[in-house]
């Protein structure tokens, strides 16, 4: 009896040791909420400097003027390579389209510890057009 409980106790502790490795790198990929204020979207009228088609989420690196006419260098996040293929954006096409120089209205999600990144939202080129999907 004592062998068949110390092998029950064993097995639960496995199965318990794996889900909490399967869950732990899930969550602290998913900080999203966590990191960036949901509740205020900003937007601006920036240029483009950078755009990278990576795993796990694309980034967007743009420079906006502030009102005394000092650059800022800022980040967004986009959502994946795989979501914006499916969304008609490859990566031919996203690159095209956002090469350095570009002009771009971004609205994104600011980060909540208020340094220059944020999770995009909405990508517009100079004709107002949708280019990219972000993140919601």
């Amino acid at each position: 009896m004592h062998h068949e409980t110390k092998n029950k106790m064993l097995a639960i502790l496995s199965v318990a040791v794996g889900l909490l490795m399967v869950s732990i790198p899930a969550f602290a990929h998913h900080g999203t909420n966590i990191s960036y204020d949901h509740n205020r979207p900003i937007t601006f009228k920036a240029t483009v400097t950078e755009f990278r088609y990576t795993n796990p989420h694309c980034q967007i690196y743009f420079d906006v003027k502030d009102d005394k006419g000092n650059v800022e260098h800022w980040s967004g996040e986009l959502t994946s390579p795989y979501n914006l293929t499916r969304a008609g954006w490859p990566m031919s096409r996203s690159l095209k389209e956002l090469p350095p120089g570009t002009p771009i209205t971004i609205t994104l999600f600011p980060s909540k510890a208020g340094t220059p990144v944020g999770v995009a939202s909405k990508v517009l080129n100079a004709k107002g057009e949708e280019i990219l999907i972000g993140r919601e």
